[in-house]
């Protein structure tokens, strides 16, 4: 008996041959791109631990929005950085109609409209001067239910912005269903929900609290995931879901993968991760020393992102990595 000659190799000879028979591809349209914007500036900002991102002004904002548009981008997320003299023990600024975040939805709203997904961060931490996720009791802990009452008033605020889609990233038990029926109850009946489903208490968001001016005292391990945890994520991810989430989310992305896999086997809606600041960061500070291929290794590690059964992705890298995609076309 003979048998044919079986060479994988053949389907891997030409690029024409590896593009064909490719098994994940990322699109441009798969992309979130995260944004900060900060009050008072009135020149874009840089962020020394995220070479190449920006802290930006209102203007520059639409400029940003605008260009990841054209990119291709499929969404951005709004990231509000208060000045300090507006931070205080609850967070308010998060809630006014007039503060810095509400005020970056209606712009990049009237900059870009639908054409793309205009999403924002609903969290207190930015906003408050201790720099905690939710409302502290009189002992220091964070106080779950009157939390969930701010995040019920920052949702619709943002709703009434204009935003499509708002994301809970605060890990407070019960916050999906409260913003969600806060939402219903406003009327706004059609602006989805990104869960932060599995959210963990990580020690690779030190350049995102440079990027926001955190005031963070001790961490956030009382709220956020342990990282030695993966069926408690399920956990969390099938509340989120019971809840009302549209979309539930793993944060960070790299080192979670296997949350990611086990996540979008759990669920029928669509699976998000982000991509945070310390991977973007570690990237960054690799191909600056010349050590890695920099643009191979970005599309690489999103390709890893959505093999692993992330539809959607948030990175710092969204807009560039279009840009690569289509030149690879």
């Amino acid at each position: 008996m003979t048998y044919p000659d079986i060479r994988p190799r053949r389907l891997r000879r030409t690029a024409a041959l590896r593009r064909l028979v490719e098994e994940t591809r990322v699109a441009p349209a798969e992309l979130i791109l995260p944004l900060f914007v900060k009050q008072g500036l009135t020149e874009p900002r840089p962020i020394s631990s995220l070479p190449g991102v920006l802290q930006h002004t209102r203007e520059s904002l639409r400029k940003a929005a605008h260009d990841a548009v054209r990119a291709g981008v499929g969404g951005l997320m709004l990231f509000g950085v208060p000045e300090q003299s507006a931070k205080d023990e609850t967070g308010s600024a998060g809630i006014d109609p007039d503060g810095i975040l509400n005020a970056a939805i209606r712009d990049v709203i009237a900059e870009v409209g639908d054409s793309t997904v205009v999403m924002s961060d609903l969290c207190l931490d930015e906003f408050t001067s201790h720099g905690h996720c939710g409302v502290l009791t009189a002992d220091g802990a964070v106080d779950n239910d009157r939390t969930l009452e701010s995040y019920a008033q920052m949702g619709v605020a943002q709703a009434e912005a204009g935003a499509h889609m708002v994301g809970p990233s605060g890990m407070m038990d019960g916050q999906i269903g409260v913003v969600r029926e806060a939402l219903d109850r406003a009327g706004h009946q059609d602006v989805s929900v990104l869960a932060y489903a599995a959210k963990y208490a990580s020690a690779f968001y030190g350049p995102f609290r440079e990027a926001v001016e955190s005031t963070l005292q001790g961490d956030r391990r009382t709220y956020q995931q342990d990282p030695g945890n993966a069926r408690e994520a399920l956990r969390e991810v099938d509340l989120d879901v019971a809840e009302g989430a549209d979309i539930v989310m793993v944060k960070p992305a790299l080192p979670y993968l296997d949350v990611v896999r086990a996540v979008r086997e759990r669920v029928d809606v669509p699976v998000a991760a982000y991509q945070v600041s310390g991977e973007y960061a570690m990237v960054e500070a690799a191909a600056a020393n010349g050590w890695i291929d920099r643009d191979r290794v970005i599309l690489e590690s999103l390709t890893s992102i959505k093999r692993a059964g992330a539809q959607m992705t948030l990175t710092y890298w969204a807009a560039e990595a279009a840009h690569l995609l289509r030149e690879r076309l």
